[in-house]
Formats: C-alpha cells, structure tokens, sequence
C-alpha cells in the first residue's frame, strides 16, 4: 500500500459515511422529520435540504472520486454544524444524542481529503474530467465544442 491507496481508503470512507447520512435523512428521518429538527435548533428549512444535497450528491462524488477537493472542502461546513449540534452532549458518541468525537473526526476527513486530494481510482485522474478544466492557449477553460472554423 502506498499514500494513493490510503488516500483512496479515506476518501470511499468519508463518501460512504455522507452518503449514509444523507439517504437517514430522506428514509427514516424523512425531510419534513430534517426540516423540523433543524427548526428546532433555530436553522431556517433551506439548511436542512442543502445538507440533505449535499450529503448524498457529496457522498456519491466522493466514492466516485469526482471534484474531490471541492466536494471536501464544500462538505466542511455541514461537517462543523454537526459538531456544534453534538457539542453539547460530551465527548463519546455513545452518550445521549450523540458526542463531538465522531463529528469532530469527520471534520478532519473533510480538511485531510481537502488537502491531499482523491488518491487513486477517481474519476478526478481521467482524462476526460481533467479537460473541463484544461486551459487552452487563449486561457479559456473547458471545450465548449465550438470550433474556430
């Protein structure tokens, strides 16, 4: 095993992870069940359908490993919220309603695949994603597919 393999270890687990909480959310929880818990801690309802999107659409980017550093870097904040929910409810995630120690590791999942990267195996190393972003010489990104002719 070298850095890449372990880099693709994380980024499968934390998309494993999101995914997961995202799909709680829409099957046992339900939406109107996300809405209403998120009221309850003074969010306003937008928030409850951003992090149930952004679990479940950065989960499956995340296993993919398609847009890995931005998915990473976009999930932090759902990940910091869920530590300010626990936050009050002690260190171990066993006690009542859930401790940090489980939210505060997966914001460090989130910082860590933010910074390295997807590792190998991701969509991100192909050539064809790598092209949406290639500059050409007059430093337009992507291809339109309009020719100059």
């Amino acid at each position: 095993m070298n850095t890449s393999s372990g880099l693709t270890l994380l980024r499968f687990t934390f998309g494993t992870v999101l995914l997961a909480h995202g799909w709680l959310k829409l099957s046992v929880f339900t939406i109107a069940g996300t809405v209403q818990f998120f009221g309850s801690l003074g969010l306003p309802p937008i928030i409850a359908y951003l992090v149930i999107f952004g679990e479940i659409a950065g989960g499956l980017a995340l296993l993919f490993g398609l847009f890995t550093r931005l998915v990473a870097w976009l999930s932090l904040p759902i990940m910091l919220g869920s530590l300010w929910v626990h936050l009050g409810n002690g260190w171990l995630f066993s006690n009542a309603n859930g401790g940090w120690e489980f939210p505060a590791v997966l914001v460090m999942l989130s910082i860590v695949i933010g910074l390295a990267g997807p590792g190998a195996f991701a969509l991100d190393q192909s050539a064809w994603v790598r092209g949406l972003f290639a500059k050409d010489s007059e430093g337009h990104t992507g291809d339109s597919g309009l020719s100059n002719a």
